[in-house]
């Protein structure tokens, strides 16, 4: 596994509306569990688009553990130009700063937003650019991860691929364990 594709749930999705919310230091502990063993594993780049929640955290994450995996590059191919456009301050800032730190930066549409066909676009290139998919998704909690989730699931019927979910099991697992540490 050299190039590990991140998605999953764009904030609004979780019910999270403040960047400091409790429920992101969990979901970036679980990103960050699940990204070691895939370095241990020889893991070179993540890949993400960019978008708010779940990507802009294991963004974070890997800038974060760059420092003590200095051969783990991150990449941003954003679905189109402008992403960021409607998005208030806070979270331009973020993504911008993921941006600044990135190791490669690309749209895959030389255009602004034109129609949906962009997201379908972006699913194919990446997984025909990866060599798995970490997504935190629950299937019985349908949201914009449904459609990467999909198409990883067709496209692993013809080609090796890895698929690793984080659901909300293994969030409430996470939780409950770092709140029985900390008594």
């Amino acid at each position: 596994m050299k190039v590990l594709c991140i998605s999953g749930y764009k904030p609004f999705e979780l019910g999270i509306f403040s960047a400091n919310h409790q429920a992101i230091k969990y979901i970036k502990m679980a990103l960050n569990k699940e990204i070691i063993r895939y370095l241990e594993d020889g893991l070179e780049w993540i890949l993400i688009s960019g978008q708010l929640g779940v990507e802009l955290w294991a963004a974070e994450v890997a800038l974060d553990l760059q420092n003590e995996y200095p051969d783990l590059k991150l990449a941003v191919l954003t679905p189109f130009l402008n992403q960021e456009e409607k998005w208030n301050e806070n979270n331009k800032e973020i993504y911008e700063m993921v941006l600044a730190q990135a190791d490669f930066v690309e749209s895959i549409s030389k255009q602004p937003y034109q129609n949906p066909q962009a997201f379908k676009n972006k699913n194919k290139i990446f997984l025909h650019k990866s060599d798995g998919l970490l997504i935190v998704y629950d299937e019985q909690n349908s949201g914009s991860p449904k459609y990467l989730f999909d198409e990883a699931k067709k496209y692993k019927q013809e080609n090796s691929y890895d698929i690793r979910t984080i659901d909300f099991n293994d969030l409430q697992s996470i939780m409950e364990e770092e709140q029985w540490n900390s008594y």
